[in-house]
This record gives structure tokens, C-alpha cells and sequence, in this order.
């Protein structure tokens, strides 16, 4: 079994201003970079083997911290990257509330896919292993998805610099990615070439 810590990083400047950063780099505020520290702190008692985080600044600052606490470097992934809100991205959050979604954000379908891929991997390179890993709101919560076997609207929003904690194994993970895709199926949330409006999960994509 490998377990993975699952972080979110911490707050952004574009997190406190309500823009949608997507797979923007974004950059850590004063708050986040506390969060940072603090989340550190709580995960420097663990045992910590690797720490990898999202390809995207935001969450290679917050690995930095925790790679720190166990003299460790961050290994950096695409698959981690938050979900990419097209034409979305830069937007005032709020403004969004009732527009159509757009066909260039990228599908539910494609996040689970990415979700599994990046378990898959996790369990491939660092088997038998403890791994920090942190990610994004959405992201995240594709990973948590396909690790409960369900659709993501089942899965609460993670807080930033929230942890939690993952064991998995390469079977378990193949027939939960298959689950969480079938249970995901009728939502017709974010996918190409429908027309969907922004509700409240906006809120949570970092």
C-alpha cells in the first residue's frame, strides 16, 4: 500500500480575490504562506519518504514548506495541475454565476481520467511509499473521487492547505477510477459541447 498525504495549497492572491486561476501559476499571499507553514509543521511528525506537487507555483510554494521539514526536494507532475477553465480563466468568480460554460474547460470526464492516471503513477514510481502530494480544489477532488468510487459532486471541498490522507493500491485504484467514471457519467457539469451554467462549484476552483 502507498499512502498519500493529499494537500491543497494555500491561499493565493487570485484565491482572495475571487478570480478563477485554473492552470495559472498563481502566487501565495501573506495567509497562504502562514498556511504553509502550518500545514509543514503538522506533517513534519509524519514519516515522510517524497513530496511532489502540481507543476503550477502556487502549489510548488507550499511543497517547498513541507519538503523543508524533512530535508526533502519537490518532484513536480502535470497530472496534479488544477483543471483548466478556458476561457473562464482570469474571470471574477462571481460574474460567472448563469454563463454558459464555454467548450474549451475541460471536462469532468478528462479530471477523473487525469485523477486515475495520477494515482496509477503515484503507485508505480513511489510503491510502499508515504508521499506528500499537493494539489488544487478541483483536482483534488477529482483524485478523492475516483478514490471513494463516486462522483465528484459527493466530494467536500477541501480548505486550503487542507490534508487528507490516502492508502492505496494499483487494483483498488484501476476499479475505483472505472466506478467514479460510471457514477460521474450522467453529470453533464463542465463537459465539452454542452451548455451548462456556473453554479456554486465554481467556489471551490483554485
Amino acid at each position: 500500500m502507498t499512502t498519500i498525504f493529499l494537500v491543497r495549497h494555500g491561499e493565493t492572491v487570485d484565491n482572495a480575490r475571487q478570480i478563477m486561476q485554473g492552470q495559472t501559476q498563481g502566487e501565495l499571499n501573506e495567509k497562504g504562506r502562514e498556511q504553509a507553514r502550518q500545514v509543514a509543521e503538522r506533517l513534519a511528525v509524519e514519516q515522510v519518504d517524497v513530496v511532489v506537487a502540481s507543476d503550477l507555483h502556487r502549489a510548488i510554494q507550499t511543497a517547498e514548506y513541507i519538503a523543508a521539514q524533512h530535508g526533502l526536494s519537490v518532484t513536480t507532475t502535470p497530472l496534479l495541475r488544477e483543471r483548466d477553465w478556458g476561457s473562464f480563466t482570469g474571470c471574477f468568480i462571481p460574474d460567472l454565476k448563469g454563463r454558459v460554460w464555454p467548450d474549451d474547460i475541460e471536462s469532468e470526464e478528462a479530471l477523473l481520467l487525469r485523477a486515475r492516471a495520477f494515482l496509477l503513477y503515484m503507485l508505480a514510481t513511489y510503491p510502499e511509499k508515504r508521499v506528500v502530494a499537493v494539489g488544487h480544489g478541483i483536482m483534488n477532488k477529482a483524485i478523492l473521487a475516483v478514490y471513494a468510487r463516486c462522483p465528484m459532486r459527493e466530494v467536500q471541498r477541501m480548505m486550503n492547505a487542507e490534508v487528507r490522507i490516502l492508502t492505496a493500491s494499483a487494483e483498488t485504484t484501476a476499479s475505483s477510477a472505472v466506478a467514479a467514471a460510471l457514477a460521474s457519467a450522467p453529470v453533464t457539469s463542465g463537459t465539452k459541447g454542452t451548455s451548462t451554467t456556473v453554479a456554486s462549484a465554481t467556489a471551490s476552483a483554485e
